[in-house]
């Protein structure tokens, strides 16, 4: 017993410090853009083929909004970065329950670890500001508990701890200099933000200045939220300029945060988009904006460049979304943040191409080699490790 359990302990050391997961760091975003990939809708591609499209596109930052096995399969050896979800049913759960929590963790993200890469949880989404607040106060203990997991699984220095927030968050956001946080909302936002300031998370925000220009389309410019030529809008208390909508909205956020004592926290977008279809009330959502939109945001994210307020700090966003969702309720502009149609081509033009049957088996083919050579690299590297793990705990017992 003495023997295997010496054995145990070695291997699990080296496992955790040579293992290609123990490599890295928690890095949840590389570059400047990513793409969340929403699947309620029964007539989009499979798994796979979204592999194709991204990878085609050369998106490599992902979020869904679950853990589906099916997703992370394959995902697997793609290369492509992934932040899974702990959708807000499951937050009470976790929140009482650590065992929960690690359970959730070992099936959903350590079983997947490292051939698909997953690199951060996001922890429910727009809880705070919305209407369940049972699910305001089991926010916090829910962020917790997983952490805990993930330390616990030796994956801390891997996958990143976030939630996201709406707008709904702040109580006011003009000027940007003038943005808070809500006073039904700081009570559960301070002890959150210490806890990720701990841990080194951002601040995520899902920003859209669709939605800010569709509630005041008369006294605001829908050239400044479509990042067109536009006089802007000047803030006196920084004097600071903003050319558009987006930059004003994170900035606002980085004084929120300022405000409740948070000035180094970095603000991500981890949702911004256009909808190209809308109801009649929603005359902005039109497939042009969309386009607008989108091709003016990938320009912008291009330049690698931070906000007037934080200029050092570059933009970093995931763009609502892969697909129309033919399923979500609400109005028709919910159905219509798609860059692709269900079909997996393309919503409107900026620059990418949408699923055809040549480049798509041509991309399938080159993925499965890159797959197969992975699997047997790490099957030279188990076959190299593991004699000499044995041969160290033969040494140790021999002491």
């Amino acid at each position: 017993m003495n023997c295997l359990r010496v054995f145990a302990q070695i291997a699990q050391v080296f496992l955790v410090f040579f293992s290609p997961i123990a490599s890295q760091t928690v890095q949840a975003f590389t570059g400047t853009y990513g793409i969340n990939y929403g699947r309620i809708a029964d007539n989009i591609p499979s798994p796979d083929e979204v592999v194709t499209l991204l990878r085609a596109a050369k998106i490599k930052n992902v979020r869904i909004y679950d853990a589906d096995h099916s997703v992370l399969k394959a995902f697997s050896g793609t290369g492509l970065e992934l932040v899974i979800g702990l959708p807000n049913q499951y937050l009470k759960d976790m929140s009482a329950n650590e065992d929960h929590a690690l359970t959730w963790v070992r099936e959903n993200v350590q079983s997947y670890l490292p051939e698909t890469h997953i690199v951060g949880i996001a922890i429910g989404n727009e809880v705070l500001g919305g209407g369940d607040y049972e699910l305001w106060g089991a926010l916090l203990g829910a962020v917790k508990n997983i952490h805990k997991a993930v330390k616990r699984l030796h994956l801390a220095n891997v996958v990143q701890i976030t939630t996201a927030h709406s707008q709904a968050v702040f109580a006011n956001s003009y000027p940007p200099s003038s943005c808070t946080f809500k006073d039904g909302v700081v009570q559960y936002m301070k002890p959150l933000l210490e806890f990720f300031s701990e841990i080194g998370s951002p601040f995520c925000l899902n920003a859209y200045p669709f939605i800010a220009y569709m509630g005041d389309p008369e006294n605001i410019d829908i050239n400044y939220a479509l990042f067109q030529s536009t006089q802007g809008i000047y803030d006196e208390k920084t004097d600071l300029h903003y050319d558009n909508m987006l930059d004003a909205q994170i900035d606002a956020a980085y004084a929120a945060l300022e405000n409740a004592g948070f000035k180094k926290m970095e603000v991500i977008v981890t949702e911004t988009g256009w909808a190209s279809h809308g109801d009649e009330n929603e005359s902005s959502a039109t497939a042009n904006n969309a386009r607008t939109y989108n091709y003016n945001l990938r320009k912008r994210l291009a330049k690698k460049k931070g906000t007037p307020l934080r200029p050092k700090n570059v933009v970093k966003a995931y763009i609502f979304a892969v697909f129309n969702e033919n399923l979500k309720p609400g109005p028709t502009s919910e159905r219509n943040y798609g860059i692709f149609k269900a079909d997996g081509t393309i919503s409107y033009d900026i620059g990418f191409h949408g699923l055809d049957s040549s480049s798509a088996d041509s991309l399938r083919f080159s993925l499965k080699f890159k797959q197969d050579i992975r699997a047997r690299r790490w099957s030279q590297w188990h076959s190299f490790l593991l004699p000499l793990i044995s041969s160290l705990a033969l040494l140790l017992l021999l002491r």
